[in-house]
C-alpha cells in the first residue's frame, strides 16, 4: 500500500518596518474550534496546493483568498517548516502594508453544532493583526515560529 502523501501548504509572511521595529501580519483562523484560542493559534496566511502547482503561485493565491490583498514586491524565500501534524509549509516573506480592517477572507462550511445537521459558514480567517516579532513568537503556531527567526536573520544579513 502506498504511503499517504504529506499535505503541503504555501504562505506569505507580510512584514513592515515600524518605528518600534519589524512587525508581521498574522491571521487568526475562523470557525468554532479556534474561537477562544489566542496564543499559539495565529498563522501566516497560507493554504494547500497540489503537485501540479507552483508553491509561490499558491502562496500568493492563498494570501489573496484569506486576506483580500494581492501581495506585491520582492518575495523572499524563507524555506519550509513542518507543523505539528506533519504538514509542510513553504513560506515567502514580502514587505508591505495592510489595513487589517479591510480583511476579506473566503469561507468554509461545516456542520455546526456537531451532529445538529445544520450547516454553518465561517471565514477561514476571522481577523488579522500586526504584531512585533516578540509578540508574534507567542501568537504564531509553534510549527511556524521558525519563519520568524529566518525573517529576522535575513533582515540582519541584508542590513
Amino acid at each position: 500500500m502506498p504511503k499517504p502523501q504529506l499535505k503541503r501548504s504555501a504562505g506569505i509572511l507580510l512584514f513592515r518596518r515600524a518605528v518600534s521595529g519589524i512587525e508581521v501580519l498574522l491571521a487568526h483562523p475562523g470557525g468554532p474550534f479556534w474561537k477562544n484560542k489566542d496564543e499559539g493559534a495565529w498563522s501566516i496566511p497560507k493554504g494547500e496546493y497540489g503537485d501540479d502547482e507552483d508553491p509561490l503561485a499558491a502562496a500568493k493565491r492563498e494570501f489573496a483568498e484569506e486576506t483580500g490583498l494581492t501581495p506585491l514586491g520582492e518575495f523572499i524565500p524563507l524555506g519550509e517548516v513542518r507543523q505539528a501534524r506533519g504538514k509542510i509549509v513553504s513560506v515567502w516573506a514580502v514587505e508591505g502594508d495592510f489595513d487589517t480592517r479591510n480583511l476579506r477572507s473566503n469561507t468554509f462550511t461545516i456542520p455546526w453544532p456537531p451532529k445538529s445537521g445544520k450547516l454553518q459558514e465561517f471565514p477561514e480567517m476571522d481577523r488579522a493583526e500586526w504584531f512585533s516579532l516578540e509578540i508574534a513568537r507567542r501568537k504564531i503556531l509553534k510549527g511556524q515560529a521558525e519563519v520568524l527567526e529566518r525573517l529576522t536573520q535575513y533582515l540582519r544579513d541584508v542590513a
